[in-house]
């Protein structure tokens, strides 16, 4: 019998887990759960004797994927998966997945959400503007990106879009308009709602040069990765622009520091909140668990990210 673990430091929610229980259990595999740890000695006790596993931020570093000794796949929760070691997971033949689009329109709310904070001072009683008319920038037209600019569509923003990987004729039947560089998009963009993912290729890709294009009293909205924002240069361009705002998902390492000098100008929140919507919490949890009977039964391998 093959056996699946959930390893969450920060658990699925209670509806999560049951039908996890439900489609791992029906398949006549067995289920384990490790929630709330808080040692990675935890982790990596508990992948032991485990087939298949389950997490979400959780770090699956080379130490745990070694330890694992009947490891077959591990399917990350959500879209991005720079929480698993690929090297290791390829090295010992093990298959790294992510489940993507189940988290999308959760964090398509969140930066709308962002955006509007962010125009209204973060509702001090001072006076903001409106996203209506504003040129919205999505910086990488994935499952997220498109969600964003479908839901933008509705508070009347006119929408521009880069990615390279992604055919001009698909973003711009969605009636978004397509830019030529990175560079443009950013010049254009009073919002820019930034999607990449952290690759040594993006990785403080968003530096000072591209954020002192931006339009006048412009805002950069990330619900990415921290690891894309070159910090240095985003603390300097806040310095030069004192129009510039800056809000994010992910905490940059000197926060405290933007927040001190640059006040409602920038805004992180507390934890990572993207996928954190009772719906995104199941939908994950449960695409995790069917990919899983998928892969051990059948060998499908469609939504696997270490080929």
């Amino acid at each position: 019998m093959a056996k699946v673990l959930v390893a969450t430091d920060k658990p699925f929610a209670k509806v999560a887990v049951d039908g996890i229980r439900k489609i791992v259990e029906g398949a006549g595999f067995e289920l384990a759960l490790l929630e709330k740890y808080t040692d990675q000695a935890d982790l990596i006790k508990a992948v032991a004797d485990v087939d298949a596993m389950i997490v979400r931020s959780d770090k699956v570093t080379a130490e745990v994927v070694n330890a694992a000794k009947k490891l077959k796949v591990v399917v990350r929760a959500g879209a991005g998966f720079d929480n698993l070691d690929l090297a290791a997971c390829t090295a010992k033949n093990v298959v790294a997945m992510n489940t993507p689009g189940q988290n999308s329109n959760a964090v398509a709310e969140l930066a709308i959400g962002m955006m509007i904070y962010m125009a209204r001072n973060q509702f001090t009683p001072i006076s903001g503007t409106e996203i209506k008319g504003k040129r919205l920038g999505i910086h990488a037209y994935g499952n997220v990106g498109k969600l964003v600019a479908s839901h933008a569509k509705g508070f009347g923003m006119e929408i521009y879009a880069f990615d390279p990987f992604v055919k001009k004729e698909d973003i711009e039947k969605d009636g978004v308009k397509v830019v030529n560089s990175v560079e443009e998009l950013y010049a254009v963009s009073d919002y820019l709602s930034l999607h990449i993912p952290a690759t040594d290729k993006t990785k403080k890709s968003i530096n000072y040069d591209l954020l002192t294009k931006m339009p006048k009293g412009a805002t950069l909205i990330n619900t990415a990765r921290k690891e894309v924002i070159d910090e240095e240069g985003m603390m300097k361009a806040l310095e030069e622009r004192t129009d510039l705002k800056y809000a994010t998902d992910i905490a940059a390492d000197n926060q405290a520091v933007l927040a001190e000098k640059f006040s409602t100008r920038v805004f992180a929140t507390s934890k990572k909140m993207g996928a954190q919507t009772s719906e995104a919490n199941v939908n994950s949890g449960l695409a995790a668990a069917n990919q899983i009977i998928k892969f051990i039964k059948n060998g499908d391998r469609t939504f696997q990210v270490n080929k």
